[in-house]
């Protein structure tokens, strides 16, 4: 399980799954739209994008979109 707290101010983020050793990169130029990827530290692949203005809804979302390629 990851514990999510991005904030929707920031360009960019990552958080690594501790039991799966899954690292989730997050990042974005507009800080409404917030592309995710999801694998390792030299491989990853796109798992969506995430469009929000609310830190609490980008990390649920994010979670919920964790939860669908784990």
């Amino acid at each position: 399980m990851v514990d999510f707290t991005m904030a929707t101010k920031e360009n960019f983020a990552s958080f690594v799954d501790q039991k799966s050793g899954k690292v989730v990169f997050i990042d974005s130029f507009d800080n409404f739209e917030f592309d995710v990827l999801i694998g390792s530290f030299t491989e990853s692949e796109y798992a969506g994008t995430i469009r929000t203005d609310s830190d609490k809804v980008l990390n649920e979302k994010l979670n919920l979109l964790y939860q669908q390629t784990a």
